[in-house]
C-alpha cells in the first residue's frame, strides 16, 4: 500500500453496542492542556457527517459537538494540565488524558478504540487504530468533542495572556505564536519542557 493511500476501513473485533472510541488533541502546541475526549454512540440515534475533526470546518464541528452531545449514549472530556505534560512528556501525558476520560464516562464501555498506535494503561479490553478519527465514527466523535473543547478553552487563554494569538493559532508552533515568544517571554500557559517555550525562558531569565 503507499503511503499516500487512504487507510481500509476498520474491521472491530467488538459486536456489542457499549463501544467507546477516544482520542486527544493538543500535542502538539507550545501552550495549554491536552484534551481527550470519548464517545459511546448510539445504534438508534445515527449522526451524519462525522469525520476527523482536522478535516472538518469550525461551523460543521460547532454543530456536530451538539449533535454528539445530544445523541450518543455516553461521553466525558478529560484532560492533562501543562505542568503534567511538563512532568511526564507529552505522550504519557496524552494517554493519562485518554484514560481519564473513558474512566469518567457515565456508562462504562465493554470495549474501546484507541486513536493511534498506543494505549493508555488500562483494564479495558481495547484496540489502537492508526488514523482511527477518520476510520471509526466513535474516534471521530471523540475527536469532535476533544477538538472544539480545547480550542474554545484556547480562547479564554488568549484573554488571560493576550499578545500571543492563541485564539487564532491555538498554541501551534506558528511564526507569529514564535515571535511573540521571543518578544514577551513564556506565559504560565505554555509548556516549559517544549524546546522553543524553553529556549525563550532561558532568554527572560
Amino acid at each position: 500500500m503507499s503511503a499516500n493511500r487512504e487507510l481500509p476501513p476498520y474491521v472491530c473485533p467488538y459486536r456489542g453496542e457499549l463501544l467507546a472510541g477516544v482520542d486527544e488533541v493538543g500535542r502538539g502546541p507550545l501552550a495549554g492542556d491536552v484534551v481527550a475526549a470519548t464517545v459511546i454512540l448510539d445504534p438508534a440515534r445515527p449522526i451524519e457527517g462525522l469525520a476527523d475533526s482536522k478535516k472538518l470546518s469550525e461551523k460543521k464541528r460547532e454543530l456536530l459537538f451538539d449533535l454528539i452531545r445530544e445523541r450518543a449514549l455516553s461521553f466525558a472530556v478529560a484532560r492533562a494540565t501543562v505542568a503534567e505534560i511538563d512532568q511526564l512528556n507529552i505522550l504519557h501525558a496524552s494517554l493519562l488524558a485518554m484514560r481519564r476520560a473513558v474512566e469518567q464516562l457515565p456508562i462504562q464501555p465493554e470495549f474501546v478504540l484507541v486513536d493511534g498506535n498506543k494505549k493508555p494503561d488500562w483494564h479495558y479490553p481495547c484496540d489502537t487504530v492508526v488514523k482511527g478519527d477518520g476510520r471509526v465514527a466513535a474516534i471521530a466523535a471523540a475527536s469532535i468533542l476533544a477538538k472544539v473543547t480545547r480550542d474554545r478553552e484556547m480562547v479564554v487563554l488568549d484573554q488571560q495572556y493576550p499578545g500571543y494569538g492563541l485564539a487564532g493559532h491555538k498554541g501551534y508552533p506558528t511564526k507569529a505564536h514564535l515571535q511573540a515568544l521571543e518578544q514577551l517571554g513564556p506565559s504560565p500557559s505554555h509548556r516549559q519542557s517544549f524546546a522553543p517555550v524553553k529556549q525563550f525562558s532561558m532568554e527572560f531569565l
